[in-house]
């Protein structure tokens, strides 16, 4: 499985750019998204470039991989998380989300 990172054009050189996102400076391949530049954000795919997505967006998925860490750290989610892990739910919420 592959997960998609957001990352942030800091430079673009062209078919290549020096992106950033969750505490890295990456190399990127824009090969299948065209032309790009500073500033502009990409859904980021093992250094290949293969969505433009927008501010709102590229929040969303970061806001997402944060829960997914919290959950691989076995933190519990705050406020309104969306989710809770199933070894958290009850056997009722369980059976709703198995449809059992």
């Amino acid at each position: 499985m592959c997960i998609g990172i957001p990352m942030q054009v800091v430079e673009a050189d062209g078919r290549f750019a020096l992106c950033e996102g969750r505490g890295e400076r990456r190399r990127i391949n824009t090969a299948l998204v065209g032309e790009v530049s500073s500033g502009d954000w990409l859904l980021v795919f093992l250094d290949d470039a293969r969505e433009r997505i927008d501010t709102d967006r590229a929040t969303e998925v970061n806001a997402a991989l944060d829960l997914v860490l919290g959950a691989m750290q076995g933190l519990e989610a705050q406020d309104d998380a969306g989710f809770a892990l199933p070894s958290q739910m009850s056997p009722e919420q369980m059976r709703a989300l198995t449809g059992a």
